[in-house]
């Protein structure tokens, strides 16, 4: 399995959607709190080419965007071959 990362914070509840589908599919992901650790968001925004929202969400190489976008790419059946090595 690709490792997961998520840039998050704790009352955001697209992230809390983001990782519930993840916890569904069985993947481990390393959560990054940008509230806890405000260092971290300028490193999530510089991975993600600009993108200040959370959840930012990185898949092995792969940024996939946020919640909305791992929900499409779920629904499109291409999850899954993304989360594979």
């Amino acid at each position: 399995m690709q490792q997961v990362e998520i840039y998050t914070s704790p009352f955001c509840g697209f992230c809390h959607a983001a990782k519930r589908l993840l916890k569904q599919k069985g993947v481990n992901f390393s959560e990054i709190d940008v509230r806890a650790d405000p260092s971290r968001k300028t490193e999530m925004i510089q991975r993600a080419n600009g993108g200040r929202t959370v959840p930012q969400i990185f898949i092995g190489d792969t940024h996939v965007g946020g919640c909305d976008e791992l929900y499409a790419l779920d629904r499109a059946g291409k999850l899954d071959p993304l989360l594979s090595p």
